[in-house]
């Protein structure tokens, strides 16, 4: 009898942990369609009208959904928390994002408000529902078990950017750009109906004697108040905020870089986002796996050196007379044009392989230092750090774009938020590992 309990126990564990990823598997329709490839390039292409303003317009769209998610999700983690209304919330934000993606078909040649208004209502859909989702995985896994689990949940995620991205192609061959961001809203819309359905959110009957807004914000307040006793988690969040800032950047930025500085055409950066997202898929998993083994702090650091790597290796390559670029043309006698699309091809897989292992990894990290009575409003400020980050990356890395009239020289820039982001995690504690029997 009791054999027979723990293996329908850990069917219903598998069968919720499934579920959850699969949510993954629908959202990234939108972050791969929207925000990092195809709206990306139509915003500044199309809308902008291939105009150098389109990028100051794209960098203060993400900052101004950044900033709002940024405020409001800490508040809302914490109404969570008190009413245990995760998923509710989640179906709330989940649907914003899609209704709004949806309607950017009807965005034309230079309805730049409109293109904006609606962008930013689907990108605060899209990352304040993370802060609900995310805060599911202490729920679903044990801590011994966080980085796999979590790392499942991101290779999936870039499973459906795969999908996505081949059920977009007969419409991309055809030039019918606008009409894969409902494509990505239906996507969104299918896969995520699972998680409402099977997984269960434990709701409480709760009768506040006040707002829950007001509830929110005390908690939030409280949470401040008290900071001093989670220091180490203060720490790491202070960490996570720096080095988030480089991944973000190059996420929002990395289609924009290939097709303005190398002049990639669309079907190269198809190429190059299949490349991104299938190496995603294995590091995703393999951090996982690793940080489960050798610590997530490690598996961080791990996944930062890569990072700065892989950002020289972009710089020394993406000109003409570029140090790495002319020596390698000159042994292979490729014309240097093409070498640096060769080269952006390695950039590519090298920061796919820890673009989801690094927020995956984080993610797991967050789950086991996080308390569990606070665990939604945690992963408030989880956010909170995450998304302020995106407010002042893009606008550093535009910056510098603007100042030196070079997005090569700007790329630079992500470098130092990885090192300052690193430092501070070195003094950041793990939390014992759980006994395993």
């Amino acid at each position: 009898m009791n054999l027979f309990r723990k293996n329908n126990f850990q069917e219903e564990s598998k069968s919720k942990i499934f579920v959850w990823t699969l949510f993954d598997f629908a959202n990234t329709s939108y972050s791969i369609v929207i925000v990092t490839f195809l709206f990306a390039i139509y915003f500044k292409n199309v809308v902008a009208e291939g105009q150098p303003i389109g990028d100051f317009y794209w960098s203060l769209g993400t900052s101004i959904s950044m900033l709002i998610t940024a405020i409001i999700s800490p508040v809302l983690g914490a109404i969570a928390d008190y009413s245990a209304g995760k998923k509710r919330l989640l179906l709330f934000f989940t649907l914003l994002c899609i209704i709004a993606t949806s309607l950017l078909y009807y965005v034309g040649a230079g309805d730049i408000y409109l293109a904006l208004l609606l962008f930013i209502l689907a990108n605060i859909g899209f990352e304040a529902g993370l802060v609900f989702y995310d805060s599911f995985l202490p729920e679903i896994a044990k801590p011994k078990n966080y980085g796999r689990v979590s790392g499942y949940g991101f290779a999936m995620g870039y499973l459906g950017s795969l999908t996505v991205l081949a059920l977009a192609f007969p419409f991309i061959s055809r030039n019918l750009i606008k009409e894969t961001f409902p494509l990505a809203a239906l996507f969104f819309l299918v896969f995520s109906v699972p998680l409402f359905i099977f997984l269960r959110d434990n709701r409480k009957d709760v009768v506040p004697e006040r707002s829950y807004i007001m509830i929110g914000i005390s908690r939030v307040v409280n949470t401040f108040k008290n900071l001093r006793y989670y220091k180490n988690l203060a720490l790491f969040l202070v960490a996570f905020f720096f080095f988030i800032e480089g991944v973000n950047t190059v996420i929002y930025f990395s289609g924009n870089y290939a097709s303005t500085t190398l002049h990639f055409s669309i079907q190269e950066l198809i190429i190059f986002f299949l490349i991104v997202q299938t190496t995603a898929i294995f590091g995703a998993v393999l951090f996982g796996i690793l940080s489960d083994s050798i610590g997530q702090k490690k598996s961080i650091i791990i996944s930062l050196i890569i990072w700065i790597f892989t950002i020289l290796l972009a710089y020394f390559t993406s000109a003409e007379d570029a140090f790495l670029n002319k020596l390698f043309s000159g042994l292979s006698g490729i014309a240097p044009a093409e070498l640096m699309k060769y080269s952006f091809y390695t950039v590519g897989l090298l920061a796919g392989s820890v673009m989801g292992a690094t927020q995956s990894t984080s993610r797991s990290f967050m789950s086991a230092l996080v308390p569990l009575d606070k665990k939604t409003e945690f992963f408030g400020f989880f956010s909170l750090f995450g998304k302020s980050s995106a407010i002042l990356g893009p606008l550093v890395f535009g910056l510098a774009s603007y100042i030196t009239s070079s997005q090569r020289i700007a790329i630079l820039t992500i470098i130092v938020f990885f090192l300052i982001g690193m430092i501070i995690l070195f003094f950041v504690k793990e939390p014992p590992k759980e006994n395993p029997i």
